[in-house]
């Protein structure tokens, strides 16, 4: 473990803000052992660390959001990914976007003051809330970030009021295509909760008109984690937000510029099935706009760069033994960063992390809580687990998706308060 720099890693993401300000620790890795490298790191993390110091933390690896960035420019070259900030907003993860060229998806005032302080220019932030209070609204125009998503006429006079040069996107609902995983604030929930239906797109396109408000472009999200057998749904959204492009054609309204194909992208197989689903419903439905530059096509993922690129190691701070069944405490839980077990379906596999790389192979059905004095705070229940004693570890991988940035300070074990280690491998 150290500190410096490697020629294999951008030194622009590197020197970013929110990246150079940290401690960016060093490991070396192939594609073949990377959960052992992490672990390695992980190991040697908590041998240099002073015993008070030992609690649960993250290990943050800058290199998979590098690699990711470049998938995401290979598989769909002609779409911008403006990043969720909601998913995660650890400010090396946003730095490191910003430097790969992201642009952000802001949902509140936090979120942009989050993004703007690492230097991040306005016109590359989206107000992507179809509902906004308005002191955030009127911190947006102070701001000068001046492009928001609607999908209500009262949405439409509220920016009216209080941001009137902003430019808006009309937030169409994704279309049916089968459940997603999450549900709150990504799944199919989410579809309910916003997006104008086809009958409504006309007389919201002409409540802008009305009140003198531009708009700029459609939105649209299909739910996330769009899986495999879903990713057909991208193709049925991207007709739809034509034909809205075409009925403010009609309405004699400016030509619109922007679209966005928002989220639901998660990293592997389903990404590169869903951007070849997008690709080809671009070429047919916005083929002649594209081809002549006259729309841009953006993006929201949130999980797609932030979920692979964050491991948990948590501390074994109490057991019990109950016949062969065993029950295990550690020092985060469903009020934590693990929260993304309530909120977004997470299934956790945590795996020991074995003293010296060894491991054991008889295994107990065990059951895993968090912290707190909740009995609702079980993270795994009837998960294989070898034997383990109070100052094991387990790790938990894939833990960066909805999990640091949605955690609370129920009975006092304050999210803010866990490490974040930024690492780099060579």
């Amino acid at each position: 473990m150290g500190e410096g720099t490697d020629d294999a890693m951008p030194q622009t993401v590197l020197s970013a803000p929110g990246v150079k300000d940290r401690k960016v620790v060093s490991f070396t890795t192939t594609n073949d052992d990377k959960d052992d490298a992490v672990a390695g790191l992980i190991r040697s993390i908590i041998a240099t660390s002073s015993p008070a110091q030992r609690t649960a933390f993250h290990v943050f690896h800058i290199n998979t959001v590098v690699d990711l960035f470049s998938a995401w420019r290979r598989a769909l070259p002609d779409v911008r990914p403006f990043y969720a900030v909601k998913c995660n907003p650890d400010p090396a993860l946003l730095g490191a976007l910003a430097a790969l060229g992201a642009g952000f998806d802001c949902a509140s005032r936090a979120e942009m003051e989050a993004v703007l302080a690492l230097g991040v220019g306005v016109g590359d932030l989206i107000y992507a809330n179809p509902c906004k209070a308005e002191p955030h609204l009127e911190y947006a125009a102070a701001a000068g970030v001046a492009l928001a998503t609607y999908d209500t006429e009262s949405e439409v006079a509220k920016v009216a009021r209080c941001h009137p040069n902003c430019e808006l996107l009309l937030r169409l609902k994704g279309p049916d295509g089968g459940t997603t995983v999450a549900g709150g604030g990504r799944g199919g929930d989410l579809m309910n909760k916003y997006g104008a239906h086809a009958d409504e797109v006309s007389p919201l396109l002409r409540a802008a008109q009305r009140a003198g408000v531009r708009v700029a472009g459609v939105s649209f999200h299909v739910g996330s984690p769009v899986s495999r057998s879903r990713v057909g749904v991208y193709r049925g959204a991207i007709e739809s937000a034509r034909a809205a492009f075409d009925a403010a054609a009609a309405l004699g309204m400016p030509p619109m510029r922007v679209l966005d194909i928002g989220g639901g992208f998660s990293a592997g197989a389903a990404f590169d099935e869903a951007a070849a689903v997008i690709n080809g419903a671009l070429a047919d439905a916005f083929g002649d706009l594209l081809r002549c530059r006259r729309v841009e096509v953006i993006a929201e993922p949130g999980r797609y760069f932030a979920e692979t690129a964050f491991t948990l190691a948590a501390r074994v701070i109490g057991r019990r033994a109950r016949g062969e069944a065993r029950e295990y405490w550690i020092d985060d839980g469903l009020y934590g960063s693990l929260n993304n077990v309530l909120m977004d379906h997470k299934v956790p596999r945590p795996r020991p992390l074995a003293a010296g790389g060894e491991e054991k192979t008889t295994t107990h059905s065990s059951t895993v809580f968090g912290p707190t004095c909740d009995s609702q705070d079980q993270v795994v229940t009837g998960y294989p687990l070898p034997e383990m004693s109070v100052g094991d570890w387990l790790v938990f991988d894939d833990m960066g998706a909805y999990s640091t940035g949605a955690g609370s300070k129920f009975n006092g074990f304050d999210i803010s308060e866990m490490k974040i280690y930024v690492a780099y491998s060579s």
